[in-house]
């Protein structure tokens, strides 16, 4: 690349003192960046200590050395977790003002500034189910509509069907709900060159390129219109933002097993989200869809290079969003998240094995940016967040190695050359520290105003944390496994994953399935559980959370995406998310049964 491409637009370099949008001085943002840096490498060195205590009893052997490097490989993005989510716990309770400090671009997005600015939104499809997602896009448009802003608002459909049937249930969804979409022009590519990323830089050099901002969907988002009013007006009122990303959270679902992951997911992501705004600042995440982008410089400067070599890992880039996200830092603009629950949905994985199919896509996609390590002028920030984006997926397969090191420690009857009793803690520490952010998240919902009551209650929601817990518990060694085998595939024989349409809709796993997607998991699982009883039965108490998940993985699959589970968890109103209980008009009209709302009574 020529200099010209990675430097900053003309003008746009702004405050030397400042951030580009002059929200931020950078001497406090370098301070904060400084403070997390010092705690998280603290709290590693002692972790690292604890680990050391514990395996260099009698001196170190290979497996000793093999665990130690495990730990320094997968506790960072533990320990990253827990200070995101406590700094986020003290900005929401503990100090005043603490949204303002970690999100100063909030306020512009309240009162009823006129909308000037011209928005393209553009939903992408991919050989999935055209009617749902193009109701949830009518929806949208009924819901801007309504705002009396519709007008500086379009909609396009970006459509990479290559499924011929598919793509005549698109053209008539399409007939059908003209009247609804109101002008929404379709598109399909012939080819799929450069995948979603490829098909929104193919409409930004036509019909997108004459809007000032754009709105990418993707097939299961859902939007208010006073949500996106409100980002809009934060983009107008901030010039030198480039990416405002708003806080997706998950619709209500059916499914037993969506239901109860995004109820975690739900009630930590606020705190969690906060803290990292707090130092991430004008480098903030993308997510690559539910975000307001500024075409302009979207287009000068975040253009995606492909890849040397062959796929899986070079050619087009797959996971396109953080960097993109690092291309507009690189261009002088800010991009910002909306640390706020506002009327941004999407949908959850409605079993395990949908979810780690989705997991090991994203994988793939992030172990392309190994070779996007060294990209020219990006900020020092951004690029820890692309080798964080990286880590984060090897952290995986640094936890099960190290459970295979001590497995095989014990095997070779090394096993009293640990300390025991020391280990006993360690576990206890790690464990507790995996849970912070579940906790940060409870503690948020119990001392927000009405935020017990909005999840059902006190008795639901404690209920709806023991469940999840657990649920957490046996999901993470099964799905840390499967990214470790398929990482093994994927740099090790070239092995990929096919990016097609995600299931959405809650249904039955059978049995057979989960035992073809699963019986490595419990195969795995029953070889440690036989080493850990032969050789110190005294270690099988705190390694059964992870002896659990994986021998446990078939029946678990089974069970939480069974449709009587999620028919009596829906009953009971356990798992529940604020969304279910209380739903907008725009929830509402594209899923059926949710609560009616309330009508509040006449004073």
């Amino acid at each position: 690349m020529t200099d010209a491409a990675y430097l900053p637009l003309p003008g746009t370099a702004g405050d030397a003192a400042t951030t580009p949008a002059r929200l931020q001085r950078r001497r406090d943002l370098t301070r904060r960046r400084i403070t997390v840096a010092a705690l998280n490498l603290t709290t590693l060195a002692l972790v690292m200590w604890g680990a050391a205590k514990v395996f260099g009893v009698g001196g170190w052997s290979f497996t000793d050395i093999i665990i130690i490097a495990c730990v320094a490989f997968g506790a960072p993005w533990t320990i990253m977790g827990v200070w995101n989510a406590l700094i986020g716990l003290w900005l929401l309770h503990g100090v005043r003002g603490g949204m303002a400090r970690a999100a100063p671009h909030l306020a512009a997005g309240d009162g009823d500034a006129p909308i000037r600015l011209t928005t393209a939104i553009a939903m992408t499809l991919r050989n999935e189910p055209p009617a749902r997602a193009l109701a949830r896009l009518a929806e949208v448009r009924r819901s801007l509509d309504a705002t009396g802003q519709g007008a500086h608002y379009k909609l396009f459909v970006l459509s990479d069907t290559d499924d011929p049937a598919i793509a005549a249930e698109e053209e008539a969804a399409m007939a059908r709900l003209s009247l609804a979409l109101r002008g929404a022009v379709y598109r399909r590519r012939a080819t799929n060159e450069g995948f979603k990323a490829g098909n929104i830089r193919d409409f930004l050099r036509g019909p997108g390129k004459g809007f000032d901002l754009f709105l990418p969907l993707d097939s299961d988002s859902l939007m208010s219109g006073g949500a996106i009013l409100r980002m809009t007006r934060i983009m107008q009122a901030h010039p030198m933002i480039g990416i405002l990303q708003s806080l997706v959270v998950g619709a209500p679902s059916r499914s037993a097993f969506a239901r109860i992951f995004q109820f975690g997911m739900r009630a930590g992501m606020r705190s969690f989200t906060l803290g990292a705004a707090w130092w991430h600042g004008d480098c903030g995440p993308f997510w690559g869809h539910n975000a307001l982008v500024r075409v302009a410089p979207f287009r000068a400067r975040c253009r995606l290079p492909v890849l040397p070599g062959k796929p899986p890992l070079g050619g087009h880039i797959l996971s396109h969003d953080q960097i993109e996200a690092a291309l507009m830092r690189r261009a002088g603009y800010e991009v910002r998240v909306l640390p706020i629950e506002g009327e941004s949905w999407e949908e959850n994985p409605p079993s395990l094995l949908d979810f780690t199919r989705r997991d090991l896509r994203w994988c793939q996609g992030n172990m392309q940016y190994l070779k996007l390590m060294r990209l020219r002028g990006l900020k020092p920030m951004s690029r820890f967040q692309v080798f964080a984006a990286v880590m984060m997926y090897f952290g995986a397969p640094a936890w099960m190695l190290m459970t295979a090191a001590a497995a095989a420690k014990i095997a070779e009857g090394d096993g009293a050359q640990v300390n025991l009793a020391f280990g006993l803690a360690m576990f206890v520490v790690m464990f507790a520290m995996s849970l912070v952010p579940k906790v940060a998240g409870w503690i948020d919902v119990a001392l927000t105003p009405g935020g017990v009551a909005r999840y059902g209650g006190a008795w639901r929601f404690m209920a709806g944390a023991a469940l999840e817990t657990l649920f957490s518990i046996l999901l993470a060694p099964a799905a840390a496994f499967q990214v470790t085998v398929f990482l093994i595939g994927l740099l090790g024989f070239g092995r990929s994953v096919i990016w097609g349409g995600q299931q959405r809709d809650a249904r039955s796993l059978p049995w057979a399935a989960a035992a073809r997607g699963l019986w490595p998991q419990t195969l795995f699982g029953l070889v440690l559980a036989a080493v850990v009883l032969v050789g110190a039965p005294q270690a099988l108490p705190w390694s059964a959370p992870v002896l659990a998940g994986l021998i446990l993985a078939i029946p678990f699959g089974v069970l939480s995406a069974h449709p009587a589970l999620g028919a009596a968890l829906t009953r009971a109103g356990i798992c529940a998310i604020p969304d279910e209980r209380a739903p907008t008009p725009e929830l509402r009209a594209v899923f059926d049964g949710l609560a009616p709302v309330e009508t509040p009574r006449a004073a």
